[in-house]
């Protein structure tokens, strides 16, 4: 049986892919627990050499995955081709992290005792990737997993299935054991179902999952039932902070770029932009200039900055928290007509204060409003006003001010005089508080997917009080 992704633009079908029911999952890890054993006892040096070549054969299908993001989700052919670069080094990343995998001996206070600390992979992996950066964050459920020595589940977004699924082709490409890489495709109405059977096989030992803060809550309290750790990345409702001192073309391109890259849709994007009384009016109209530049189109042209938002859901989303802001005082400072159901122009609305939606509620699309706060410490206490914790900016001439002021930011990252929007491989990446626990990225990813274990061996006799 077969679900339908229609194109967002257009309502053609965009994909088909297999709509898998609960029952097909006990096989699915079955399999996955299966190969397990065979890619746990693969050396490090050959796992490395396995996820070389997945980075090659992704970048390989750079077209396929083009027209894959654009018709499953209006994406552009720019952020399409970001999403693969980021996605490789991702993999390269995890690679050169198989021989990093390290233990410790530590000191014994019983004589003769040796005693380690090493770290083992857990089992089978279930990774939940949802479809904003489907290339991206597909790739960050699985990769580290797989160097750390784990079997792996791709869970596919609905909305992108067949992106999802030119993920895993490439890895099995590559020469992953059979089972060792897999992918799970379901329709929407069945979603709830299939990810319960995943998080409940016992071949599953982990869960790491990328979406929104209600439903990191349900997989999260799904897991603790059987006292699975989760690794959620969730909602964001991230504050840029402009200070008195700010460059403040420095701060409008950053704002800009962080609010309505790929239409606002990233969990780390600019949400909230908290700017002093002093350079207030300054910002604004520069802000607002910028950002009436920045025309929305057609992604399939190629000819403008912003392209599609990937359902009409979220324009009258979007649209609603303009709305309550506009009548509760605020004032819009650009925007437009959405024209094709889903070709959002970018908002800008000023005057936002903490009764409004808008400053609470994550918009998730190409709308950000402006706060005023009356100084630095007014503008901290506003900042961290919200449930939410991923990512923060602060920009401010004083790079020691700015260093200052981000450590008060309750966040699990925060840049000074860069962009809400910013990621790497090698760094870890996590919020606090609504958005979630655990860290991907490096080293830190290492400690998400493997099992501590304290190990000791006796070089002497044994001596016992009984």
């Amino acid at each position: 049986m077969q679900f339908e992704r229609i194109n967002p633009l257009t309502g053609a079908v965009a994909s088909q892919a297999e709509a898998m029911q609960p029952s097909d999952i006990s096989a699915i890890a079955g399999r996955a627990g299966e190969a397990f054993a065979q890619w746990a006892a693969t050396g490090p040096n050959a796992r490395r050499s396995v996820l070389m070549k997945a980075a090659a054969a992704l970048e390989a299908r750079a077209e396929a995955f083009v027209e894959a993001m654009m018709g499953e989700i209006g994406a552009t052919k720019g952020w399409a081709l970001f999403n693969l670069g980021l996605a490789a080094s991702m993999v390269r990343e995890a690679a050169a992290l198989t021989t990093q995998i390290s233990g410790e001996v530590i000191p014994s206070d019983k004589p003769g005792c040796v005693a380690m600390a090493l770290r083992e992979p857990v089992g089978v992996i279930l990774g939940i990737a949802p479809w904003n950066a489907p290339i991206i964050l597909g790739v960050r459920a699985i990769a580290v997993p797989l160097a750390c020595g784990n079997a792996v589940i791709l869970k596919a977004s609905e909305q992108c299935p067949r992106t999802h699924a030119l993920i895993i082709e490439a890895f099995e490409e590559a020469g992953f054991p059979e089972g060792v890489v897999q992918v799970v495709t379901n329709a929407p109405k069945d979603a709830a179902d299939v990810v319960g059977a995943l998080i409940d096989a016992p071949q599953v030992k982990r869960i790491n999952f990328t979406g929104s803060t209600a439903v990191g809550r349900i997989i999260a309290k799904r897991a603790a039932e059987h006292l699975k750790p989760c690794l959620l990345e969730l909602g964001g409702k991230a504050p840029l902070i402009v200070l008195d001192d700010a460059d403040l073309d420095e701060a409008v391109k950053a704002a800009a770029f962080g609010a309505f890259m790929n239409q606002g849709q990233i969990c780390m994007s600019t949400e909230r932009i908290i700017v002093v009384d002093a350079v207030a009016d300054a910002f604004a109209e520069k802000f607002k200039a910028k950002v009436s530049s920045m025309a929305v189109g057609d992604p399939r042209d190629g000819t403008t900055p912003l392209g599609a938002v990937v359902d009409a859901k979220t324009v009258a989303h979007c649209q609603s928290l303009i709305d309550d802001a506009l009548a509760k005082g605020a004032q819009l400072l650009t925007g437009g007509e959405t024209t094709q159901n889903v070709l959002m122009p970018a908002h800008v609305v000023a005057g936002v204060t903490q009764d409004m939606k808008l400053f609470r509620d994550e918009s998730f699309g190409p709308v950000v409003g402006v706060i005023r706060a009356r100084d630095e410490a007014h503008a901290i206490e506003l900042a961290n006003d919200t449930e939410y914790g991923l990512s923060a900016a602060v920009f401010t001439r004083d790079t020691a001010r700015g260093l200052r002021v981000a450590r008060q930011i309750k966040s699990g990252i925060c840049h000074v005089n860069g962009p809400t929007v910013h990621d790497e491989a090698q760094m870890p990446f996590g919020g606090v508080g609504a958005s979630g626990y655990g860290r991907f990225g490096g080293k830190a990813g290492i400690d998400s997917f493997t099992e501590l274990r304290w190990i000791t061996m006796e070089t002497q006799p044994g001596h016992f009080p009984i």
